[in-house]
């Protein structure tokens, strides 16, 4: 899989931002005191992270910084920016797309909060777009045991996909399978048939693939990865009609998209449905 494609992946397995500091808590703080500034500024960066302004929420989040270097929510939000820059449309090309950047920002806030659960959690998300699989794993795993931890699906979704990346693919599925307890977490179950496609065991890829497509939800069932990984998965189980139907949603999706190219070119390979016709030249 592409790294940019990846990168999105990724940053759809990290939990909402956290709310301390929503709202204008601190935006009329006296201006002699530097954490409450801090949370202003802090405020003022989701603000404008809302409004899809991240260049200037990344501004406001490194002056909450500067104000105060143990503002946990500061610091896990400017990792959280810096990866929307790498799973932008730019992606990778984008200048503020750093990883290592994302990496310092989400251990700082650890640092300053030893109980940042969802810091943690970016943190391993991050080490596997470093392609750091194995540090992943040694982030992650106490992340799934922590039950304090109300979305330990996502850690589970992590910690399998860095598995899967490291090869452990029974430990990887194993993880997969606990991330999608949560029933509409269409990523895990994505993952979840990734790992069962390299395991050779087609028909339960199948099955996964078919569980993200068929969560009802806009962003799961626009997932293009999983529409062309599930028409890849039946044209090897010689469901070819079936195939062509997956290919053209992923097609219809976006197009000109790395997937949608991709699925463009598989239904070049794909001959056109009984009774059809092939396409004028």
């Amino acid at each position: 899989m592409e790294k940019t494609r990846l990168l999105a992946l990724c940053v759809a397995t990290l939990v909402g931002l956290p709310l301390t500091g929503c709202g204008t808590r601190g935006a009329n703080a006296p201006s002699a005191d530097p954490e409450r500034q801090s949370d202003a500024e802090y405020d003022l960066s989701r603000d404008a992270f809302y409004r899809s302004d991240p260049s200037g929420a990344l501004n406001h989040a490194r002056k909450a910084i500067e104000l105060n270097e143990d503002n946990s929510h500061a610091l896990y939000f400017a990792s959280i920016i810096h990866l929307s820059f790498c799973s932008s449309e730019r992606g990778l090309r984008d200048p503020d797309c750093s990883l290592p950047e994302a990496e310092r920002y989400a251990r700082l806030a650890i640092k300053a909060d030893a109980q940042f659960r969802d810091a943690k959690n970016t943190l391993g998300a991050v080490l596997i777009l470093e392609r750091k699989c194995g540090d992943a794993i040694l982030a992650l795993e106490p992340l799934t045991k922590d039950q304090a931890y109300e979305a330990s699906y996502l850690a589970w979704a992590n910690l399998g996909w860095a598995q899967v990346l490291c090869g452990r693919l029974d430990a990887g599925i194993a993880s997969l399978t606990n991330s999608v307890t949560e029933p509409r977490f269409c990523v895990g179950h994505f993952r979840l048939g990734v790992a069962y496609e390299k395991k050779g065991d087609l028909a339960r890829a199948e099955s996964s693939y078919t569980s993200a497509v068929n969560v009802e939800s806009p962003d799961c069932q626009d997932l293009q990865d999983a529409w062309e990984a599930r028409g890849r998965v039946r044209v090897r189980l010689g469901k070819t009609a079936d195939a062509r139907q997956d290919f053209e949603k992923c097609r219809d999706i976006a197009a000109e998209s790395p997937t949608g190219k991709s699925c463009v070119q598989a239904l070049v390979g794909i001959a056109p449905a009984q009774g059809g016709s092939a396409p004028a030249l």
